[in-house]
């Protein structure tokens, strides 16, 4: 009697599972996506800024008149000034590289200086019987706010480290200039402080009052500015 011969048994190996084809696309279409977004914001690929294009469109709604004040001051005289404010803010116990910004910001504005004519009271006014002389008594010029002109106003360099990088690619922050604006609009308003703008104003106001009295017949004109 022969013995049956046994064939080895052999161990069925399941077929690894494999991605479906529409996960792999998926996958792959969001990676690259991913890649070109990131390039965008790091500008790491500046060309593909220009690649793709950009198109503008201004969906801001009317402006609304909120109020109306009249001015009783006499705008005399204007100053130009530019300054190049250079701000870093750094964080505590990491590199600048890490975490830190530097922003290189040119400003260019104006300041303002008038004469408050609606200070003038009537003691303030004196006319001689022939109405051939008169002095006024008017207040210190004063100066206004700054005002940035954002036609040459502009940043020059903006230096961030590698987690501001990162956090600009999930948030955008409109406020991001707001910090130099405000020391660039200080530091022209302290220029102006020490500038003879001022000075100017009050001289430009005397001649515009001579000018207009004398018009009006009278030989005399003086004025005085102080309380």
């Amino acid at each position: 009697m022969t013995t049956p011969v046994r064939k080895p048994t052999r161990s069925v190996e399941r077929p690894a599972r494999r991605m479906p084809g529409w996960a792999k696309a998926l996958t792959t279409l969001v990676l690259v996506l991913v890649v070109l977004f990131a390039g965008l914001r790091l500008s790491v690929l500046p060309g593909l800024k220009d690649l793709f294009g950009s198109e503008t469109r201004d969906r801001s709604g009317p402006a609304l008149l909120e109020s109306v004040q009249d001015l009783s001051r006499y705008e005399a005289a204007s100053g130009n000034f530019q300054v190049v404010v250079d701000l870093e803010k750094d964080a505590k116990f990491l590199p600048d590289a890490i975490r830190g910004t530097r922003t290189l910001y040119v400003g260019a504005g104006t300041v303002d200086a008038y004469v408050d004519l609606g200070k003038v009271g009537e003691d303030d006014v004196r006319v001689d019987e022939d109405r051939t002389s008169a002095t006024l008594r008017l207040p210190h010029a004063a100066l206004g706010e700054p005002a940035l002109d954002p036609d040459r106003s502009y940043a020059v360099s903006k230096q961030r480290g590698l987690l501001d990088r990162l956090g600009d690619l999930f948030s955008d922050n409109p406020n991001s200039e707001q910090a130099v604006r405000k020391l660039a609009a200080r530091h022209i308003g302290d220029a102006a402080q020490d500038s003879g703008l001022r000075a100017r104003a009050e001289s430009n106001t005397t001649a515009m009052l001579r000018g207009l009295l004398t018009s009006l017949g009278f030989e005399e004109v003086r004025v005085a500015y102080g309380t």
